[in-house]
């Protein structure tokens, strides 16, 4: 009896040391440690092999809220187990084990030999800050990781501050014009982590930065208590008319507005502030400039901002300045606000202390749990790959898609289109799709999807027309936007699927009529938004949809708090909860719509705002309305690379910007040649992006009206349009790669050349697929460039063939009528025949270049390049390798077939080599050439 007794004593101190329940996918763990906001529980789910599911609460039971971002999990069983050691619990995979501590709930990634890839932070990093938001109760959720100092970040969505590694920085991620915001971030250590939250976050510092008075302020003679704000006359700066202290400069928002002194006015006046700023505590500050118009800013003599932006589109400006304790710096600065519209602020925030700062820091401002999925990749391919394993994979987009879009800020009229599509026929530019902007419809009728039958008096035929007898294909923008009183308002009042507030409060547009949006939260209401859309647009034969305004953007220039009071109540809960998400959501009913009402015509949506997940929904991004400056050119490089590591492979840009400065508008000689580079110099970088789109203010986009057809400027952009066109063969697999392979097609260097450590930072160079290295030129008069070379592998000179060593930095040469782009030794380029738009013909022959001097891999997809037979496997692959120990390429029995294929082939083979340069000539004779009827070839070097 003594025995059973002391038997059954031991089995209940076991059973209560054992704090964890193993579930069929996972396991749940009750730590030791209760305290209020502090966590309770925590899950991790077994995804795959090299993904896990982390959840943790500080309440006593989940959250039972869907995911927005990721799919419901439809993969195989994983192979996993897990174990308990005194206070550690560990689940293994065959590529990871996550180890749990019991007593702070901390979560430890490693591989199988125990190397460590990703830490929270001593004690667990976890932090639950209780708020209640329009009475619905909820948290403040962050998840701190420990980082070394020589790990880089990436990621996080475009963010146009000229930054590539986000290691010690700080992200805010909301949606705006020009911003998008997606919670995924990846890391040089090869693994990823994604946010599962839609509320606004916060990568690094999750501090608000608050006003300039944190610091001491002095006028320019020295007295304590702001700095001197001098208000002139624009025309003659020597004219003030009004001078006073400002311990603030902060007119960001349209309500701060009447905070301008009432003499002041916005298109002819200017500001200075001067003084001196002063800390007593923090060694360094960091600051946000926001602004739009001409903003120059000096600290301590030091120019540290010189910009321009649009007004009525204001951007952040980032910068740290470091001070010593009780030293006054002096600080000017300058703004020319150059519209009736325009906006400034400077806000300040003491920097944290650098070990602090580096961490990996994810917050959201509310959450019903923290929630994140762990990635790793033996690469980033691998990494991304996962997220899109989670999210979905990337459809693969029409052809036409790739090639040459021309756009304005609007065409007024059908006519107006089908001149502009016309002249490019005329000229031979190849071209295969023009975009329909906004106001086709009646002024006040914004939301009726109607058209102006004054200026569009038969869409549907101006449509045949573009297909049938031009060869192209049109887009068109489509709002989530209604105005009041229109019919597709009253029926979608009707139902409860608008947001009121913007309407309660009467306030107006630009244009000048009151609007809203619709929830596209409300499953119902995305059906009946597509419905509408159907009837009177879809059902014309458009080809492409422009989500204009997805941020959602209901009403510009308003405070964070506003933008997310107009967007309440969603479908599904509070609007700080969601907000993030709204055009991942509006993209499903586009897309969902189209499936159904066309499904042998793939989905091309283009949306100025996106979301983890808008990939598998046929989404595309563009970079917002930027302004047209050599400056914002130079941020969409690392602003784009860093999309694309999000996951979200297909992304354009304004090329040309889309905003200009006044002295564009009417130039005069000086300022003509200066336009004229920066679009050429803008269109040579766009021809190496996904897509490839034209679009801005006037003065108008088109090449033939840039310049004219002798002029430098006009050759070089038709040049590079052709030469586009001709890499199609190269494009169009990497597309098909992005579906079948989860490919990135613009890549930053990091994902291909990861262990030269020279590239973590670089962010003004890129891969465009496993080829060619883009190196843009965005400085005036530029002419050559600095180039870094990574190392490994060794580089060719697309335009001549001349071979250069890696690991070093060259001077490239950079004339206006050529951009540097390099070719990786051990590559395979497949050019096609010149064409005029993308389905023009079959890519025959195709010119393959042989970069020699390692081995070489090309896998040459094709299909019906517009319907989704593809999913039901109707495609073709021709395989082919070049071998350098045997000098022998092999072109390998085709794989796969579609109706329509063209059977026989005929390849030219150009060899390039260390010792025998070959230049890009398509009109010389090729080294060899191969007749391929789809079965086994091989040719060696001659």
């Amino acid at each position: 009896m003594k025995i059973k007794v002391i038997f059954l004593f031991l089995l209940t101190i076991a059973i209560s040391c054992k704090r964890y329940e193993k579930l069929p996918d996972g396991v749940l763990i009750h730590l030791k440690n209760k305290t209020a906001n502090n966590a309770r529980f925590i899950k991790l789910q077994v995804i795959s092999d090299k993904i896990i599911h982390v959840i943790a609460g500080c309440k006593d039971s989940l959250s039972e809220t869907k995911s927005l971002m990721v799919l419901e999990k439809t993969s195989k069983p994983v192979s996993w187990k897990t174990e308990q050691n005194n206070d550690e619990i560990t689940i293994h995979t065959a590529s990871i084990i996550a180890h749990v501590m019991l007593s702070t709930g901390e979560i430890t990634f490693t591989d199988t030999t125990g190397q460590t890839i990703l830490q929270e932070q001593h004690g667990g990093g976890k932090t639950f800050h209780p708020v209640n938001v329009d009475g619905k109760p909820s948290f403040q959720v962050r998840q701190v990781f420990e980082s070394p100092s020589d790990e880089a970040f990436y990621g996080l969505g475009q963010h146009q501050y000229n930054i590539m590694n986000y290691k010690g920085k700080d992200i805010d991620l909301y949606q705006y014009n020009t911003k998008i915001s997606i919670p995924f971030v990846v890391s040089n250590r090869n693994y990823g982590i994604l946010w599962d939250n839609n509320a606004r976050s916060k990568f690094g510092d999750i501090r608000d930065y608050g006003p300039i008075s944190k610091l001491k302020l002095y006028s320019p003679d020295g007295v304590q208590g702001g700095l001197t704000a001098t208000y002139v006359d624009l025309a003659d700066t020597s004219k003030i008319f009004t001078k006073r202290t400002e311990s603030d400069i902060d007119y960001a928002y349209i309500k701060d507005q009447k905070k301008f002194p009432k003499e002041f006015t916005l298109d002819k006046d200017m500001v200075r502030w001067t003084g001196f700023i002063e800390s007593d505590s923090a060694p360094e500050y960091k600051f946000n400039l926001y602004a739009a118009g001409y903003i120059k800013a000096w600290i301590d003599g030091k120019l540290v901002i010189d910009r321009w932006r649009q007004g009525w589109n204001p951007t952040s400006s980032f910068f740290n300045f470091p001070m010593e304790k009780g030293k006054k710096y002096p600080i000017r600065i300058e703004w020319k606000p150059d519209g009736s519209e325009s906006y400034i602020s400077l806000k300040c925030l003491d920097a944290l202390p650098k070990p602090e700062q580096e961490k990996l820091s994810l917050y959201s401002e509310m959450g019903n749990q923290i929630d994140y999925y762990f990635i790793k990749g033996d690469n980033l391919d691998q990494v991304i790959s996962g997220y899109r394993e989670l999210t979905g994979r990337a459809p693969i987009m029409p052809k036409w898609a790739l090639g040459l879009w021309q756009s304005r800020e609007r065409y007024k009229t059908q006519d107006e289109i089908l001149s502009v599509v016309s002249e490019f026929r005329k000229r031979k530019i190849p071209i295969d799709n023009i975009v329909l902007d906004w106001q086709y419809w009646k002024i006040d009728q914004w939301g009726s999807h109607e058209f102006d039958s004054a200026r569009f008096p038969d869409p549907a035929g101006m449509v045949n027309k573009l297909h049938a007898d031009l060869n192209a294909h049109i887009m068109i923008s489509v709002w989530p936007k209604f105005y009041v009183g229109t019919n597709n308002y009253k029926i979608m009042n009707a139902k409860g699927f608008l947001y009121k507030p913007n309407v309660e409060k009467n306030r107006k547009d630009w244009i000048g009529y009151v609007s809203t949006f619709y929830d596209p939260f409300n499953a119902e209401a995305r059906k009946l938004f597509w419905s509408q859309v159907n009837e009177k647009i879809a059902s014309k034969g458009f080809d492409g949809w422009w989500l204009d305004a997805s941020e959602p953007d209901i009403c510009s220039n308003l405070s964070m708090d506003e933008r997310k009071a107009l967007m309440n109540p969603t479908a599904l809960g509070p609007a700080t909860e969601y907000f993030n998400a709204f055009p991942l959501q509006n993209e499903k009913g586009i897309y969902e719509g189209l499936r159904e009402t066309k499904p042998d015509q793939r989905v091309f949506i283009l949306t100025r705002s996106a979301f983890a997940g808008s990939q598998r929904y046929s989404a595309a991004s563009w970079s917002g309305d930027i302004g047209s400056r050599w400056e914002e050119m130079k941020l969409q490089i690392p602003a784009a690379t860093n999309f694309s590591i999000s996951g979200i492979p297909y992304w354009t840009m304004d090329i040309g910007g889309f905003a200009l400065e006044r002295r564009y508008e009417h130039p005069n000689a000086r300022d003509l040649d200066e336009w004229r580079e920066l679009n050429t110099r803008w269109l040579q970088f766009g021809a190496f992006v996904p897509l490839f789109r034209v679009h801005g203010q006037f003065p108008y986009r088109e090449m033939f009206n840039i310049a004219p057809d002798n002029h430098p400027a006009y050759q070089s952009m038709l040049w590079y349009n052709k030469f586009r066109y001709r890499l199609m063969p190269y494009i169009y697999t990497l597309a098909a790669k992005t579906y079948y392979d989860n490919y990135t097609i613009m890549r930053p260097l990091v994902m291909d050349f990861a262990n030269d450590k020279t590239v973590l930072n670089m962010g003004d160079q890129y891969m465009f697929g496993p080829a060619l290295m883009v190196c843009p030129v965005y400085e005036y008069k530029a002419r050559s460039r600095k180039v870094y070379l990574p190392s490994s592998t060794g580089w060719f000179d697309l335009y001549t063939g001349n071979f250069f060593e890696g690991g070093k930095s060259i001077d490239a040469e950079a004339p206006l009528s050529k951009m540097p782009v390099f070719v990786k030794q051990g590559s395979i380029l497949p050019f096609g025949p010149e064409i005029q738009y993308a389905s023009e013909k079959t890519a025959d022959p195709i010119t393959l270049y042989i970069y020699t001097g390692k081995d070489a891999l090309f896998t040459l997809y094709e299909d019906e390049n517009i319907n989704y037979n593809y999913e039901k496997d109707k495609y073709a692959n021709i395989p082919m390798s070049y071998n350098e120990q045997t000098k022998t390429l092999t072109i390998e029995d085709r794989k796969g077939s579609f109706p329509g294929m063209q059977e026989e082939r005929t390849f030219h083979i150009v060899w390039v080599t260390q010792a025998k340069p070959s230049d890009l000539n398509f009109n010389k004779k090729p080294n060899q050439i191969i007749n391929y009827n789809g079965t086994k070839k091989s040719v060696k070097m001659e």
